[in-house]
């Protein structure tokens, strides 16, 4: 029996891609998850992989054939085809194993994420399960993922076992509806990374490689095993890779650790970065190596909205079912300052600016696991209580770890509270491929000149890090003067000046 290979999602608002390139051919033996072919967008290149392992018995689509979503590609004969009689008897062992023995597999994980690291179990072989019960969880790059129980009965066997890394799709334990077949939970063992020399880059990222003239060392690679990418090499271009860069491959620059006295070395704990962690860090050091951030700062009296938001809170909540705080006058006052200044809510796509006729607006949320930005979509059309209702419902989401990786896609500003911590003045980081966010800090009395005569008033310093590739000086100091502006007379939002 023949298995469909078909065009997988290719993304938000993309239907039809291009077959670039087949790396297999009619008659080629293939194993689950090879890679088969690659398809270009006209944002990203997509791959597609074996579902099964067989033979690949024929191509529908060749290259250059523009195809659509869920599209017929190939076809699959399935490996040792057994005869018939061996079918029927296979077929009914099949039958009495799904009577009994559930499978539990790796969940979807989200546009662009391919796998996963077991990090918890919660259950043990031989532990009785209930239906929809967690049994462990897995950590991506982006978020954590709890997988619970297909069906009630005894967890009969754990396949992998923490600290290792699974994909999508992939088999993690058995559940035993009747309680037969309990097998002891596997030793952790860390999945070996694919070795870069058996690796071969997408034949798009090549040419434009040639193109602009970039070593492939001088690429961060995001693709399948290590795989260089046409985004990447777009992504090298943008950030001023120079054409020099061709020179000798480049070496990987780690810095040693100072030496540390064996006494002290006893009272250390040693932790593996959670996904999440090592992500953070990896985007906020590309924010700096990419970026040309530059950070201006400016104060405001927050005596207006204080006193509008006493006037009113009780009534608002009463009415919206929500309490009135002070991050709805910030995403306000951000909105109508971006309309202003519109590069401030722009980003850049290799030598184009894209400006965005409108604004979701990122809201950085501690968590236990770190910093996430849940994003509030079309936030410029949002009133007060819409927006601190969202609020609160992203930020008791992200603290349970239960954000979706839509919830946190596609920000074109963002906004950080550091003053909930007591930061008196920090220089935020920007979240890439962002080009503004504005930093909150801690609400302090302090005394001020107004009309000639010092008063003490509750003052808030306000800091807007920007890529100086997009805002110049003028826009970034203009933006921070209307939100200033707004939040000292907070009509102004209700006028729109």
């Amino acid at each position: 029996m023949a298995t469909d290979v078909r065009v997988p999602t290719l993304g938000e608002s993309v239907t039809e891609a291009t077959v670039a390139t087949w790396f297999k051919k009619p008659g080629d033996a293939v194993a689950v998850d090879d890679m088969l072919c690659e398809l270009e967008t006209d944002k990203v290149t997509v791959e597609v992989h074996a579902p099964v392992a067989g033979k690949l018995i024929e191509i529908v689509a060749p290259e250059g054939t523009t195809v659509g979503v869920a599209a017929l590609l190939a076809q699959i004969s399935a490996a040792g085809a057994a005869s018939e009689p061996q079918k029927k008897s296979a077929k009914a062992a099949a039958s009495v194993k799904e009577d009994k023995m559930i499978d539990v597999m790796v969940p979807a994980l989200g546009e662009s994420v391919s796998e996963a690291t077991v990090a918890t179990w919660f259950k043990k072989p031989g532990d009785a399960v209930a239906q929809d019960e967690m049994l462990c969880e897995l950590e991506t790059d982006k978020v954590s993922v709890e997988v619970p129980a297909p069906a009630a009965g005894v967890l009969a066997e754990i396949l992998v076992a923490e600290g290792a890394t699974v994909a999508a799709g992939a088999r993690l334990a058995v559940i035993s509806a009747d309680g037969a077949g309990v097998v002891a939970a596997p030793v952790a063992t860390a999945v070996a990374p694919a070795k870069a020399k058996d690796v071969e880059d997408s034949p798009a990222a090549k040419k434009a490689m040639a193109e602009a003239g970039i070593a492939r060392d001088a690429i961060a690679a995001s693709g399948r095993d290590g795989r260089v990418m046409k985004e990447d090499v777009a992504k090298a271009v943008a950030s001023g890779v120079a054409a020099a860069a061709v020179a000798a491959p480049a070496t990987p620059i780690t810095v040693p650790r100072a030496p540390v006295l064996a006494d002290d070395v006893a009272r250390e704990e040693r932790v593996k970065m959670t996904r999440l962690r090592q992500t953070i860090a990896r985007r906020l050091k590309d924010a700096q190596n990419t970026a040309a951030m530059l950070t201006t700062y400016n104060e405001v009296d927050m005596s207006g909205v204080m006193a509008l938001r006493n006037e009113y809170k009780d009534v608002f909540e009463k009415k919206h079912g929500v309490k009135l705080g002070f991050m709805s006058f910030f995403v306000k006052a951000c909105c109508h300052a971006l309309k202003e200044v519109p590069e401030v809510n722009a980003e850049i796509d290799g030598t184009d600016l894209v400006y965005k006729n409108y604004v979701h607006m990122g809201v950085a949320v501690g968590t236990p696991s770190g910093l996430v930005v849940p994003v509030l979509r079309d936030a410029d059309g949002m009133g007060f209580s819409a927006i601190e209702k969202k609020i609160a419902e992203l930020g008791v989401r992200a603290r349970d770890g239960k954000l979706s990786i839509a919830e946190m896609q596609g920000g074109s500003f963002t906004i950080s509270n550091g003053g909930v911590y007591g930061s008196l003045m920090s220089s935020p980081i920007l979240n890439p491929p962002q080009s503004g966010i504005l930093g909150m800090h801690k609400i302090q009395d302090r005394p001020v000149v107004v009309a000639g005569q010092i008063v003490i008033r509750p003052m808030m310093y306000l800091a807007l890090s920007y890529d100086h590739r997009v805002v110049d000086g003028k826009g970034a100091v203009t933006f921070l003067v209307r939100v200033k502006e707004a939040l000292e007379d907070p009509r102004r939002l209700l006028m729109d000046l």
